[in-house]
């Protein structure tokens, strides 16, 4: 059986199982952080999390994760059939990743954590997000999802990337970035509501006093 290392809180975690969720998988989940333990490095060379063991062995990056899963797990396709179309979808979890999640998360230790952010990354930050949105405003095509109206690969990066990135916007800089976005504010609504994603929100929520504690304890 197919196994997610990784925590609650973490929205990469989550969009590996909305996928595997999605797709109607039998799945378990081990929890763990990440870490430098050489043990771990052996199944996820960076630490990080998410990794999925599989029964060949491990895969780590989310990206990777998620097109293993659309190859190897029986269920619906969330790939489009046509060479284009996929590179379609490809390119919108590569922007959503790099334009605003990435840069979002350099400002969730004083938004989400407790913490504060220093002034010099909250002025390198903004224009990187700017830039994104403005440029998944050309890409994005939001219906039910965000490359159309079938559910795609993308659609699992931004429901667990948007509404982080959103929130960071709105505090730091006053912004609604999502408005920017033509009908990106319903598309993400109702990708939201599906009971997959609502559970693993819900599971995370949970999950925050907990991961805030443990921040506390190693600081």
């Amino acid at each position: 059986m197919l196994k997610v290392h990784g925590f609650a809180v973490s929205n990469y975690h989550n969009m590996v199982r909305m996928a595997l969720m999605e797709k109607g998988a039998a799945f378990e989940t081990v929890e763990v952080f990440p870490n430098q333990n050489e043990d771990y490095l052996a199944r996820s060379p960076m630490g990080k999390v998410p990794c999925l063991e599989t029964p060949e062995g491990f895969i780590a990056e989310t990206s990777v994760i998620l097109e293993y899963i659309e190859d190897a797990v029986p269920g619906p396709k969330f790939l489009p059939s046509d060479a284009y179309g996929r590179a379609r979808v490809r390119q919108a979890m590569k922007m959503i990743e790099l334009y605003i999640e990435l840069p979002a998360r350099r400002l969730f230790p004083g938004v989400l954590f407790g913490g504060a952010n220093p002034e010099q990354t909250v002025r390198e930050v903004e224009p990187v997000l700017r830039r994104g949105v403005a440029a998944l405003a050309r890409t994005l095509d939001c219906r039910a999802g965000v490359m159309g109206d079938a559910l795609t690969l993308a659609d699992f990066m931004a429901v667990f990337s948007f509404p982080l990135a959103g929130m960071v916007a709105k505090k730091v800089y006053g912004w609604n970035m999502a408005a920017e976005v033509p009908g990106l504010e319903a598309t993400l609504e109702g990708l939201g509501a599906r009971p997959t994603a609502k559970q693993l929100s819900d599971e995370s929520r949970a999950g925050m006093a907990d991961f805030l504690a443990r921040l506390k304890s190693r600081a």
